[in-house]
């Protein structure tokens, strides 16, 4: 039918044409409708009937398809007469499609809908008075109209369960009406807000940034257990059946009661990794929604190593994994391995084969790349040579590459019959030589959730059209079966997750190695300062949403701002040190001052700094002939010393005679409560010790490095130039007993993490982030 038509056959319903419109780019609301007006073709609705109608066909899942006649039916009978009784219907039809019923029982039906039950105007007005004068009289008479009358109709509509709405509203603006009587100036103005709290002010997206990652971290939250339990909404455990696409059996009903009992009800979940890699800012997002789902609702969540192909899995992988899992704050209930159901699996595999559902095939792995790949000569072999041949696979009598084991099965996407099992002649870290054939992904995940009781199976969007096989595998094996939920996954721009293509930065000794801070793996993350609680606040704030996400790095870093901000005490540090001497020193030996760790909350603790007559300020804060606007330390203007309370001013400048580079300043000193207020307040050191700083820059020169269409020459042709550079710095000796990952803020510099590569003799600091007001320079 065309568009027009469909049009003008919804408005029939009583929509807009506006809505109507609307309607028509939702494909499954846009076909519920049309059976919906096929089967009530020819009836006269009633008025608000038809939008009734459509209320049922939006809500309809594919569940409940079969019962659409009879729904329409009832709507048009006015059996169904309002919103509540047509949801009451489909929540009973779901339940039903539960056990697969061939007919609904209609008398079940029409109780659970309140069919002909009558709320008369007079019940509703005792139920409404009787509220009113037990629980609401005194609030209303204190609030007045400001009153929230919400809370009332729930509390009628809680005992008057098929009263009509709009009676019930109605009937309680009367009794309201009658006690407080006509509404007066103050009753009009906007009530005064106590006691909100500020919103959290949000990281301001780049201009480059996706319209997808805008919209993401706008409808995020702050933190992750903010994120699951108010913004995230998946089925109640237990209640697979009615999700979007699950597939209902004869054997629904009794494996969902044996699931429940086993779980107790309790949400399961699982972060399921290969260890092939290292972990990376996307990772990051699929353990917060794992683990941080599991949390908000009192569940547990399994680390399960996807351990299925040996040539590329190692121990530190491995350790890798767990390593930054337990960073991020989370802790496994347990830590389970593909490999556990290796036996389990292997005789699924046969029960499907002798079920027809499964057979070896010989094709070689190019011939199956591809959407289209040529159908397999060997599909409907008999079943007995495919189990021969799947044993002979088994054990080892049959080279790699010659034999497959293939499902029976159409993906959602049109791939047709995806390996489940393949041959390779290498021993597994934890099964050695007992296996030569090992499952796929394809195969092996949906089968280990249903192992683990897994109640949310939550993965990133490229595996929803593995969701059929998913469904179809469990199915086949007459299993438990869990809910695939997909979500978007998380990129970041300028920058590679690829695992192969790092390895290809490390081997081109472009970066050192997988914890390199120029990179976006999380053992990098962590090596630069990045604090787990800001990188959990950011997948928070990028939310649960199917929208592929990609932003750049400044939204994360505005997340580590805002945790070091309130977590990283503050150390006076100079990157490129200047010498000056004080030559009327106030004081007639080095005094000890006391300074606060967080200048803006002095009750946090403090450490004591060293003034001395030769002190050290940063060689960017002194010019000889200072340009107009400047506000620091030359010859003509002085500069104040942070918690020093001193003054200085330019006596001489002392320069090397062979380069004219300034090396020295030597300075007379004021009190800062006798001088002149200066324009700029300097930090510095005195008696320093000496730090390595390291200073880190974008490592990419555009947004998409893997692009070819943005980098023709491919992605090693795109590094920037002077990506790190190495300074000696000086620090004041509070700084001297400091520890791997601490982090501090060097004043006016930014924010600064202790490196792996400290020792003894030897600290070293990465510069985590640049101060916020930096940031936009940079």
């Amino acid at each position: 039918m065309a568009g027009e038509d469909l049009i003008a056959q919804f408005q029939t319903l009583g929509m807009s044409e506006q809505k109507a419109k609307e309607t028509l780019k939702n494909a499954n609301v846009t076909k519920n409708l049309q059976l919906a007006l096929a089967q009530a073709a020819g009836a006269s609705l009633a008025d608000g009937t038809g939008m009734l109608i459509y209320h049922m066909a939006s809500k309809l899942k594919p569940q409940q398809a079969e019962q659409l006649p009879l729904l329409v039916r009832y709507i048009i009978e006015r059996k169904l007469d309002n919103t509540q009784r047509v949801d009451a219907a489909l929540e009973y039809v779901l339940k039903c499609g539960q056990k697969l019923k061939a007919n609904i029982d209609v008398k079940e039906l029409e109780q659970e809908c309140g069919v002909g039950v009558v709320v008369t105007p007079e019940e509703i007005e005792r139920i409404v008075q009787s509220k009113i004068k037990s629980s609401y009289k005194e609030a209303l008479l204190e609030q007045r109209y400001h009153f929230n009358s919400f809370k009332i109709l729930q509390d009628v509509r809680s005992e008057l369960k098929w009263a009509d709405a709009k009676s019930v509203k109605a009937a309680i603006d009367v009794e309201i009406f009658d006690l407080l009587g006509p509404k007066t100036e103050v009753d009009l103005k906007p009530p005064v807000k106590q006691n909100e709290k500020p919103k959290a002010a949000k990281a301001k997206p780049e201009a480059n940034q996706t319209a997808q990652a805008v919209e993401a971290a706008s409808d995020g939250a702050n933190t992750i257990a903010e994120l699951m339990k108010t913004k995230v909404h998946f089925h109640a455990p237990g209640e697979n059946f009615k999700t979007d696409g699950y597939v209902v059996t004869e054997h629904t009903e009794r494996l969902l009661k044996e699931h429940l009992q086993k779980t107790g009800g309790r949400v399961h979940t699982r972060f399921p990794p290969e260890p092939n890699g290292i972990l990376h800012i996307g990772h990051a997002k699929a353990i917060n929604i794992n683990f941080g789902y599991a949390a908000a609702h009192d569940g547990i969540c399994y680390l399960r190593y996807d351990d299925t192909n040996p040539e590329k899995e190692e121990e530190k992988f491995f350790v890798g994994i767990r390593d930054m899992v337990e960073w991020l704050g989370y802790k496994p209930v347990k830590i389970t391995y593909s490999s556990d159901n290796f036996q389990q699996l292997y005789e699924w595999a046969v029960v499907l084969i002798r079920n027809g559902l499964a057979y070896v095939c010989h094709q070689k792995a190019e011939e199956l790349k591809g959407f289209t790949p040529k159908p397999s000569p060997w599909r409907e072999r008999p079943i007995e040579e495919s189990l021969q041949l799947f044993e002979d696979m088994k054990r080892g009598k049959i080279d790699e590459g010659l034999a497959t084991l293939r499902l029976k099965v159409t993906l959602e996407e049109g791939k047709v019959d995806p390996v489940a099992y393949r041959i390779k002649f290498i021993a597994h870290h934890r099964t050695g030589g007992k296996w030569c054939i090992y499952p796929t992904y394809d195969y092996t995940h949906c089968l280990c959730d249903s192992i683990e009781q897994i109640t949310h199976s939550l993965c990133t969007k490229e595996f929803q059209s593995r969701r059929s096989s998913y469904y179809w595998l469990c199915n086949a094996l007459e299993i438990y079966c869990p809910v695939q939920w997909e979500y978007g996954r998380l990129n970041m721009n300028y920058a590679l997750v690829s695992k192969r293509k790092i390895g290809k930065l490390i081997a081109e000794k472009i970066v050192y190695d997988w914890d390199d801070p120029r990179l976006f793996t999380l053992t990098a993350l962590r090596r630069r300062g990045f604090p787990a609680e800001a990188i959990n606040n950011f997948c928070a704030q990028m939310g649960v949403t199917g929208a592929q996400i990609a932003v750049d790095p400044a939204m994360l870093e505005a997340s580590v701002r805002d945790v070091l901000n309130v977590t990283a005490p503050r150390r006076l540090v100079v990157l490129e040190p200047l010498k000056v001497t004080l030559k009327n020193f106030p004081h007639a030996a080095p005094v000890q001052l006391e300074v606060p760790n967080f200048p803006q909350n002095p009750e946090k603790g403090s450490h004591k700094i060293t003034l001395d007559k030769v002190i050290y300020i940063e060689r960017g804060d002194f010019k000889v002939e200072p340009e107009k606007g400047y506000r620091r330390l030359s010859p003509q203007q002085s500069v104040g010393l942070r918690h020093a309370g001193l003054v200085i001013s330019v006596e001489e400048v002392v320069k090397h005679p062979a380069t004219g580079e300034v090396v020295e300043l030597i300075c007379s000193s004021q009190s800062a409560e006798q001088a002149e207020k200066p324009k700029a307040f300097v930090q510095w050191v005195s008696q320093p010790i000496p730090l390595e700083v390291r200073l880190y820059e974008q490592l990419f020169k555009h947004k998409n490095p893997e692009d070819t269409n943005e980098v023709p020459g491919g992605f090693l042709t795109d590094i920037c130039e002077h990506t790190i550079s190495v300074l000696q710095a000086f620090a004041d000796q509070a700084l001297a007993q400091v520890k791997v990952y601490d982090k501090f803020q060097f004043e006016r510099i930014g924010f600064f993490s202790v490196d792996p590569d400290t020792s003894n003799n030897r600290i070293v600091f990465n510069r985590t982030v640049g101060l916020k007001e930096d940031a936009g320079k940079k």
